[in-house]
């Protein structure tokens, strides 16, 4: 029979189990966690290694984009300017251009004086060419003492290879009679002798029934167009080309042809354009590298106002018979005429 409890004696507390190890003296066993704790832990230390890793790719991503537009706007853009002969194509500091404008502007009446008097010239123009160029050069013209008869747009259609057997077929109906179309042994010589005929005379005469003739068979053609109709037919032409552009050397090699054509009348042909119009597949280049680099003059530097005030002396070169290629260092007589 069990022993009743002493009066007031307090309950005996439960013994606490004994935490060593059982077979290692001095080590503590930890005591085991629930295992839905380890796996929201492990769960989480997942995520964090997961997020990481994202940061760690984006970055790397990040770091070669900037790495590749670096390049891209660096030395690799300079190359391959140097590839596609873009050598007009670099932005100019605005401010460095109106100094430049202005020193042009303040000198070009002592440069440009009378150069040109008694003159008078038809501006041709191709696709691409910049209008404000032209302009520059128009103003710079009349400064000089001639007299601009005109505005003339060669098409792309008059420029374009595979429209030649039409233009030519338009040049040989229109202009007949005319010496140097019969006479020419290629078709832009004989279509390039057809314009200079509706251009171009020794002098500076009134603007005759065969011109009329032969350019209105050209526009309806769609092969010119006249922003501004010569009144006159004038003693020098100057042909102003754009910048180069991939895909335009076969363009620029039917330009050069018709330049060399048409300088056998009057006092001759300047061909100027950009300083990329001298690279390869550039219009000035065809010329320089075509038959007619001796005879027709050639500038690289319209995208300049100095360059334009060479133009005009250029032209005054070739009135006076030297004809030559001046602008740039590509330019094997030199800044400009002596």
């Amino acid at each position: 029979m069990a022993r009743p409890a002493a009066a007031g004696r307090r309950p005996r507390r439960r013994r606490r189990r004994h935490r060593h190890h059982p077979r290692r003296a001095g080590l503590v066993r930890r005591r085991r966690r629930p295992p839905d704790r380890f796996r929201l832990l492990d769960q989480r230390t997942l995520l964090v290694i997961t997020f990481r890793y994202h940061l760690v790719s984006v970055a790397a991503i990040l770091i070669a984009l900037a790495a590749g537009i670096a390049l891209g706007s660096g030395p690799l853009d300079d190359a391959g300017d140097t590839l596609r002969g873009d050598g007009g194509s670099t932005a100019v500091d605005p401010a460095v251009a109106s100094f430049e404008e202005g020193f042009a502007g303040r000198t070009a009446g002592g440069l440009l004086e009378d150069r040109l008097k008694g003159q008078s010239v038809v501006v041709l123009t191709v696709p691409g060419a910049s209008q404000a160029e032209v302009g520059g050069i128009v103003s710079d013209l009349q400064a000089a003492g001639a007299e601009v008869t005109g505005q003339v747009e060669l098409t792309s259609k008059m420029l374009d290879a595979a429209d030649r057997q039409f233009a030519e077929g338009v040049a040989q109906q229109s202009a007949a009679d005319v010496p140097g179309v019969s006479s020419a042994t290629d078709s832009y010589g004989r279509i390039g002798a057809a314009l200079a005929r509706a251009l171009l005379a020794d002098e500076t005469t009134p603007a005759d029934q065969t011109a009329a003739t032969i350019r209105s068979a050209f526009a309806e053609g769609d092969l010119l167009s006249t922003p501004t109709p010569p009144a006159n037919l004038a003693t020098l032409a100057v042909l102003v080309t754009g910048p180069q552009r991939a895909g335009t050397a076969d363009r620029s090699t039917v330009i050069a042809a018709l330049a060399g054509a048409m300088n056998e009348t009057g006092k001759g042909v300047i061909v100027a354009g950009p300083s990329s119009s001298s690279t390869d597949g550039g219009a000035v280049k065809a010329v320089r590298d075509g038959a007619f680099a001796t005879s027709v003059s050639t500038v690289d530097v319209t995208d300049s106002a100095a360059g334009r005030i060479v133009t005009v002396l250029a032209a005054a070169s070739q009135v006076d018979g030297e004809p030559g290629a001046w602008g740039t260092s590509r330019s094997i007589g030199g800044a400009l005429p002596k």
